[in-house]
């Protein structure tokens, strides 16, 4: 199934092999290799993102202003997400996974442009504001405004892997006008002004990208990162049924033809002509949302599928939610081993495993799966 590509992308001249580079650090080509160095969200001093146009179209379309929460996370969710994640590291440590983690950040702090003035989010989801390809790492130009400066909580990180050799790259920064936002709140996907995503509308399978349209990425911004990377890569949009947000509470991506898809959102039909000879298995109904009560869901970002988030340790071991036993016994019925944690706030911060992870170092090659 797999056969390496015999040029490179002529953008950042990727090495198509770990053995290739040279110390830079960063190293990651899909979602399943085995992982040697990651990094792990910080839930400290996290804000609901204020509700600004950017925030309405992305994460409350259609959603009166007064109904989106606001200002900080409870002070016990910010305290419980928290030792969640420090649980995560020691586990991802005793398996001999380096880990880092981003600077406690300020933002609660004014983020503003000479057109527009909102307050910072989180830095719980390294997911969405990194996209890794090889030995390069991007910024990408996240749709909600009060991103714009989230990465600096990474600068620490970003400098120690450029002086390592990495290829530290950043989108134009996006002017996340009011004009972008005019949408249908039925189908919010911010228009083609601009090229805007999150990382986390992507998925790597090696030299092809899987992109989804959605409230958090355009066309634009798919035809911006196929043009910076290249012939050598190919950017594959994906439409669903769903605009909420990114694509990993839809499609996971657990093995060289093995995907894992939500029952809700996906058909083999929404997915591109390269996965049809995959095999597609769905996942489960969730279990464990009645513990919530409609307090806490009137001030949650993700859907009840954020459990389907899991984060994957090889192609034979996924960290995913311990209280998932119906998703646990599907993936272990195709020879996937789990690591049982928690993130007992993923709904109300939005992000699962997957989310609050960045992979930046795995073993393997960079491949083409679908040839």
């Amino acid at each position: 199934m797999k056969n390496t590509a015999d040029s490179e992308a002529p953008w950042a001249a990727s090495p198509s092999s770990p053995e290739e580079e040279t110390g830079s650090g960063v190293w990651s080509c899909n979602e399943w290799d085995p992982l040697k160095e990651v990094i792990v969200g910080n839930p400290l001093n996290a804000r609901f993102p204020h509700p600004d146009k950017s925030t309405r179209t992305a994460e409350f379309a259609g959603s009166p202003s007064d109904q989106i929460p606001t200002g900080a996370f409870p002070p016990y969710v910010v305290e419980e997400a928290e030792e969640d994640l420090a649980a995560m590291v020691q586990c991802l440590e005793s398996l001999g996974i380096v880990v880092k983690r981003p600077d406690t950040w300020p933002h609660g702090g004014v983020v503003a442009t000479p057109f527009w003035s909102t307050k910072g989010f989180y830095n719980y989801c390294p997911r969405d504001i990194f996209l890794v390809t090889g030995n390069n790492i991007i910024e990408t130009p996240n749709t909600i405004r009060g991103r714009l400066l989230e990465s600096y909580s990474y600068r620490r990180i970003l400098v120690e892997y450029l002086k390592a050799g990495a290829k530290w790259y950043s989108a134009p920064k996006p002017m996340l006008l009011d004009s972008l936002f005019e949408v249908d709140p039925a189908y919010p996907v911010p228009k083609n002004h601009e090229p805007v995503f999150d990382a986390a509308n992507v998925l790597r399978f090696g030299r092809d990208l899987l992109y989804l349209i959605s409230s958090t990425g355009n066309e634009l911004g798919a035809l911006w990162l196929q043009t910076v990377l290249g012939d050598e890569f190919r950017v594959h949009v994906c439409r669903i049924d769903y605009q909420g947000s990114h694509i990993d509470t839809s499609v996971v991506a657990l093995r060289p033809g093995l995907l894992l898809c939500n029952p809700e959102r996906v058909t083999r039909e929404m997915l591109p002509p390269i996965f049809d000879s995959w095999k597609i298995i769905y996942s489960p109904p969730m279990v464990g949302s009645d513990r919530f009560d409609s307090d806490y869901l009137s001030h949650s970002i993700g859907s009840s599928w954020i459990d389907m988030n899991l984060f994957s340790i090889s192609p034979e071991l996924v960290v995913v939610d311990r209280d998932q036993l119906p998703l646990i016994k599907v993936l272990e019925e195709h020879g996937i081993d789990v690591v049982p944690l928690k993130l007992r706030h993923a709904r109300m911060f939005g992000g699962g495993f997957h989310c609050t992870t960045l992979d930046t170092r795995r073993e393997g090659a960079m491949e083409n799966y679908f040839e």
